[in-house]
């Protein structure tokens, strides 16, 4: 039985008793009952490998695949969430504040960008860790940087400048406005560790350098409509807020004349007993006084 490779059922390696089974690795902690990765399809496991930023065109037989995912997900594992989240909003990524670190470490792999300019040295680590590159916590920032850009490759490197050359083209013929700041991740979930000061969105120069020419133009799209729609839903959650608002001023004021007329009809009441108790003592002496004379 398959299933979609961005869901967060775990996937670990087979028992010893499966006929493909690796040699023993610790299990990742507090992971829920796991499904084996041999039992998935190989193009399921490529895509799978592709969400956790690793080549699957690197691994020439499919258990060295499924040792290397497992490999991964351990390392995940063993990140510092805060600090993941610190590379998440350098690299304006949308998370959620109930994200799992799979998930996080997702978002992460989509991140190509070398511009690391606002990104904390813990975030440094996560990110070169996940990038294949052994770095220890203690590690100094521009080691870490050069290392970083030293990963990318020369051709990667010269690709990314002619896309940040027709990104820069584009931004003048289209007057590109200052970057708005980024609001993806939640504020209790904002990490400590990172710079002060809102973190901008990115400009479309910087969207097309990391995603191309057509991908960093949808994202933009993608963006500006995603913008104008929690606009419009801010309008209607404003107006069903203010009517609410009526709704229960209204019944407030319904509940205060309901109280009052019932403590009218109390007072009356109250009132109306007393009289009777009254005019009954009178009977009651009238008659006693008649009677004895």
């Amino acid at each position: 039985m398959s299933r979609s490779p961005g869901t967060n059922e775990p996937l670990l390696l087979p028992d010893a008793t499966h006929p493909e089974a690796a040699p023993a690795r610790p299990e990742i902690s507090n992971l829920p009952a796991p499904r084996q990765l041999v039992d998935l399809p190989t193009d399921e496991l490529s895509h799978l490998a592709e969400e956790f930023g690793l080549d699957p065109s690197r691994y020439k037989t499919r258990q060295s695949l499924v040792v290397a995912i497992h490999d991964r997900r351990q390392l995940i594992a063993s990140l510092d969430r805060q600090a993941m989240l610190d590379v998440v909003r350098w690299g304006r990524r949308p998370v959620t504040s109930s994200a799992t670190k799979d998930q996080i470490a997702q978002e992460i792999a989509r991140i190509r960008s070398m511009r690391f300019a606002g990104l904390s040295q813990p975030g440094l680590v996560v990110l070169a860790r996940l990038r294949g590159i052994d770095a220890d916590d203690d590690e100094p920032v521009p080691l870490l940087v050069r290392k970083l850009k030293k990963r990318e490759g020369f051709f990667s490197r010269l690709n990314r400048k002619r896309r940040a050359f027709l990104g820069s083209l584009i931004a003048r013929m289209i007057g590109e406005d200052a970057p708005a700041a980024y609001q993806f991740l939640p504020p209790s979930e904002a990490p400590t560790g990172s710079a002060s000061g809102p973190t901008p969105s990115p400009t479309i120069r910087e969207d097309i350098e990391e995603s191309g020419l057509f991908g960093g133009i949808a994202n933009r799209v993608k963006k500006t409509a995603d913008a104008y729609l929690n606009q419009k839903l801010d309008e209607i959650e404003a107006r069903i807020d203010r009517k609410l608002d009526e709704i229960d001023r209204r019944l407030a004021e319904w509940r205060d004349k309901e109280i009052a007329n019932r403590i009218k009809i109390l007072k009356i009441t109250l009132w109306a007993s007393v009289i009777v108790a009254v005019v009954s003592l009178i009977y009651s002496y009238v008659m006693e006084v008649f009677v004895r004379h």
